[in-house]
């Protein structure tokens, strides 16, 4: 059983590697860059919840993308303070040449379990979590930055 954690965890972080080394950027960074162009126009917000992170590692993962060329951000609307996000074409050409799948491996692998599957490993996780006693913030840290 230790050995499966042990390959989950291993495809993980060697996904983030290729991701970091072919991209240049990390995967979390990927993954938000990539939810950007899928929605044009999202905020910081909705860009959290679509990664189920905290508003404040969006918001972060934001800055970095602004500062390296790779998104825009926008003030427009009735709300000034709400900024709504745009891909650049360095961020568009960025994709172009990163691994996939975008999101990151397990994310990916999950969306492909049946319901069955996933109320079961969810359960079972759950269980082993409660044993662990387990900070349940860290739940909203993205993979790609543990």
């Amino acid at each position: 059983m230790l050995r499966r954690f042990r390959l989950v965890f291993n495809a993980v972080k060697t996904h983030f590697q290729q991701v970091e080394k072919q991209a240049g950027i990390g995967g979390a960074q990927l993954w938000a860059l990539s939810v950007v162009r899928a929605q044009p126009g999202i905020g910081v917000g909705a860009l959290g919840r679509a990664m189920d992170v905290h508003q404040t590692t969006a918001s972060n993962l934001v800055r970095s993308l602004v500062e390296q060329g790779l998104a825009e951000s926008h003030r427009s609307g009735v709300d000034k303070r709400a900024s709504q996000l745009k891909i650049t074409r360095a961020g568009t050409r960025l994709l172009a040449r990163a691994p996939g799948p975008l999101a990151g491996v397990l994310p990916d692998a999950l969306a492909r379990l049946d319901s069955a599957t996933l109320d079961r490993l969810d359960a079972d996780l759950a269980r082993l979590l409660e044993m662990l006693e387990t900070d349940k913030r860290a739940a909203q840290i993205p993979l790609a930055q543990m």
